[in-house]
């Protein structure tokens, strides 16, 4: 640590943590469901469970699993949103000692299959309103364990009927499906009350999460996160939140999807570790029902990204709400924009606390204190136990206040890719994990995003990446040569614009987009073409994304 600017390291962010403080993110769940039992744990449209119950629900469902024969370390999919059913599969998984896989419930059947077959997942617990992208594909996957889920299917009588026949029936929510031998997740989790749990061996070393994600490049790859990675990360959440956060004191409004990496280790895995509840928001989408959520409970902490709170401040009645209890926003995923975070202090009279973050590092790299006083467009300085540095394209380090691609170092650095070895090589160099951002640090520690230095989009805080985008748009076959980049957008902070040269005219803006759609999850199909006679190269042949995107 001999950094110029690590002398000015800020002292409410501890400079070390224990990355083995706890044996397991299991030991951390089963101190936290002892200590807050009575305490409540997640609440869902209004229906609520506590720590005990969670307890109890997932050694069920760890009991059931054992029972139907996977083997320690077997990936689990689980693919749904914002639900209580959620994190009762997450702890029963972890607490059977198997895998979690985290799946995008919005996945095309293309890349669901790509996810299941690349993880190698033996069972999926999945909500019923997807079943019909799995029922494409679950035949060409090792996926021999199906279990089922309707909405409110952990509501109270008649509040369950009621709301899946509402769903199923009225709404039509649910596309039909044919899957053999599926199960429901209910009666898994009955089954599992008569049968015995047995509390595996559970080493640091093991792998709890395989997050998928494109990395810096290329298509998408399994992030093996170990028990040590996220039990330091905890750890270094904890840290810089202990002097503001009252344990079993706070609510936590959790919007983003708690199978994306932010959402899972900020919200889900810190509060229950803090004894505190979650507001599950299910569709987030809906800012009117958002918002009236959100008025009828004393919310403490937030979190985002700027299209989230972009949205809330956009949304009648938010300017209204009671901020009193508030004590922090915090953003990630993408950049916050400096006049999103300036009205969201002028309505809430809070401040937007920005940080940084990739799934390959558990994620939390760098955050603001909760203490800032003002938005200043920094993601914060690093948190406990981690090194940064910045260097130019030959790995040197670059002198103070020059960008530089930024480097991580710290227990909380991913094992690797799965079955991906030279990928893993390329993006970690003797224990330094490179991140493919530019960024600046100044006098005080304090780093700044400046750009990517690879290709990938970022839209609403989601990865995607040109090469995938690109093949799909190929597909069509009026489609002679095609780019995709990423290009400014109010409401999504980018969006995705292809640049095509086609066969003939008869191609047109919206069939492309139309194609795209049936074969990419939304906020990876573009909203933009631009037709091209030739599109810019270099001598061997490359097209230059750089150019297109200037």
């Amino acid at each position: 640590m001999d950094k110029i600017w690590l002398e000015h390291y800020d002292p409410r962010i501890p400079a070390e943590i224990d990355p083995e403080r706890y044996s397991s993110v299991v030991d951390i769940f089963e101190k936290s469901v002892a200590t807050y039992a009575n305490n409540t744990a997640f609440i869902n449209m209004g229906h609520s469970i506590t720590f005990a119950e969670l307890d109890k629900l997932s050694a069920q469902f760890a009991a059931y699993l054992q029972a139907e024969g996977l083997e320690k370390g077997d990936p689990v999919a689980i693919m749904m949103p914002n639900i209580i059913q959620y994190p009762i599969a997450l702890f029963g998984i972890l607490r059977a000692g198997l895998t979690v896989v985290n799946v995008n419930p919005l996945y095309t059947a293309r890349e669901l299959k790509h996810q299941l077959n690349d993880s190698n997942t033996k069972a999926i617990v999945i909500i019923e309103n997807f079943a019909c992208t799995l029922a494409e594909v679950v035949g060409q996957t090792q996926v021999k364990k199906v279990l089922l889920t309707q909405i409110a299917d952990m509501f109270p009588a008649p509040k369950r009927w009621i709301m899946n026949f509402a769903v199923k029936y009225i709404k039509k929510m649910v596309p039909s499906f044919s899957i053999d031998n599926t199960e429901s997740f209910t009666a898994a989790v009955k089954k599992g009350a008569s049968l015995s749990y047995t509390r595996p061996d559970i080493s640091i070393n093991d792998i709890a999460f395989l997050q998928y994600t494109g990395g810096t490049t290329g298509v998408s790859k399994g992030a093996m996160l170990t028990h040590r990675n996220m039990v330091a990360n905890l750890e270094q959440i904890s840290s810089v939140l202990e002097t503001v956060i009252q344990p079993g004191k706070e609510l936590v409004v959790t919007a983003l999807p708690l199978y994306h990496i932010f959402a899972l280790q900020a919200n889900c895995l810190t509060f229950v570790k803090f004894g505190c509840p979650s507001l599950l928001i299910t569709n987030p989408r809906d800012m009117q029902g958002f918002v009236k959520e959100m008025s009828e409970y004393p919310f403490t902490v937030l979190t985002g990204v700027n299209t989230l709170f972009n949205g809330l401040l956009n949304t009648p009645g938010f300017a209204e709400l009671d901020f009193s209890d508030l004590k922090f926003a915090l953003g990630g995923g993408m950049a916050v924009q400096k006049p999103v975070a300036e009205k969201w202090e002028k309505v809430t009279g809070k401040v937007l606390l920005e940080g940084y973050g990739l799934t390959e590092c558990s994620p939390v790299v760098t955050v603001n204190p909760p203490q800032l006083e003002s938005y200043k467009g920094s993601i914060g300085m690093p948190v406990s136990s981690t090194d940064i540095k910045l260097c130019d394209d030959d790995g040197n380090e670059v002198p103070l206040g020059e960008p530089g691609e930024m480097y991580v170092k710290g227990p909380q650095v991913m094992k690797g890719y799965l079955n991906r070895p030279e990928a893993t090589e390329e993006t970690i160099k003797d224990g330094w994990l490179l991140t493919g951002d530019i960024a600046t640090v100044d006098e005080q520690g304090y780093f700044y995003i400046v750009d990517r230095k690879k290709d990938m989009i970022l839209v609403s805080g989601f990865n995607v990446f040109p090469n995938e985008v690109e093949e799909v748009a190929a597909m069509h076959d009026q489609v002679v040569e095609v780019a995709a980049v990423g290009v400014p957008n109010e409401s999504s902070g980018e969006a995705v614009k292809l640049f095509v040269v086609r066969k003939s005219e008869q191609l047109t803006d919206k069939a492309l987009i139309e194609h795209c759609r049936k074969h990419l999850t939304g906020y990876k199909v573009p909203k933009f073409v631009e037709f091209r006679d030739e599109l810019p190269k270099t001598n061997v042949g490359k097209i230059l994304r750089k150019e297109l995107r200037d």
